[in-house]
């Protein structure tokens, strides 16, 4: 069964085992991963991670366990240019550095293993983490406790001052957007390394794993048109066209879909 399936297979499951079909994602790019190898690194990081608990109910955990992972040298990867294994699962264990998305799925994966209530939430520029019914979020790379006027800084810092702090934007998200955003933030990470190939699987994943914006068939209608498939980013600007409301976006479409039904079909 192919990687693809696996992932897929892996978040339909009750309850969605997440990491799991994020390795299952890893394994598109590198066809050596053994996703169980990388499953029992975890089972063993959570033994380190127990024994420095304190003894407080579970519901008071998801911060001690964030800063137990700091203290054991998983941070925030602030290369630059950031790479793929900021994203890629098993790169993230073995080098201990991460985007915070893929920081936020291994703190889960073991809050869920020590029955620690954590969810995902899936805020603007930095993914955040969240215990139900507190009345704060946390950040995935430090354990920080995050309050509404933090959230706000931190917007403005990723977004600017045009887009307002909403409740959409604090609220959990879903196993299958978690896996959408990872697929976003690997399309663009290969695009940046040039590996056009690896981004256009990220790409179409996207899609699958919907639903897609017209941002994501317009990113996958420029990985065809880069790799010389025309038909193929005709489709994918076509779709765009249809989920877009704005007249500027409409015509700059209606012009290359114009230039495009001009090329001839290959043979």
């Amino acid at each position: 069964m192919p990687p693809r399936q696996r992932c897929l297979d892996c978040l339909a499951s009750e309850p969605a085992r997440l990491f799991e079909a994020a390795l299952w994602i890893a394994a598109e790019h590198d066809p050596d991963l053994q996703p169980k190898q990388w499953l029992n690194a975890v089972t063993n990081l959570r033994q380190q991670v127990l024994v420095a608990l304190p003894e407080r109910p579970a519901r008071e955990l998801a911060q001690p366990l964030l800063r137990r992972l700091s203290e054991l040298g998983f941070q925030e990867d602030n290369d630059e240019p950031l790479r793929p294994q900021a994203a890629l699962l098993h790169h993230v264990l073995q080098r201990k550095r991460g985007q915070p998305l893929s920081l936020a799925l291994l703190a889960m994966e073991l809050a869920r293993q020590l029955d620690i209530p954590l969810q995902g939430v899936n805020f603007p520029g930095h993914f955040l983490l969240c215990v139900p019914g507190t009345n704060h979020l946390l950040d995935p790379c430090t354990g920080r406790h995050l309050y509404l006027e933090d959230c706000r800084a931190l917007l403005y810092h990723h977004v600017g001052p045009d887009l307002e702090l909403s409740a959409e934007h604090l609220s959990p998200c879903t196993g299958r957007q978690i896996l959408q955003r990872l697929s976003r933030n690997l399309r663009m990470l290969h695009v940046h390394a040039e590996d056009y190939l690896a981004a256009l699987k990220d790409a179409e994943r996207v899609i699958e794993l919907g639903p897609p914006s017209s941002f994501d068939h317009l990113a996958r209608a420029e990985l065809y048109r880069m790799l010389d498939c025309p038909q193929a980013e005709r489709y994918d600007l076509e779709c765009a066209l249809l989920l877009t409301d704005d007249p500027a976006q409409h015509a700059l479409l209606g012009k290359r879909l114009s230039e495009i039904k001009g090329t001839p079909p290959l043979h």
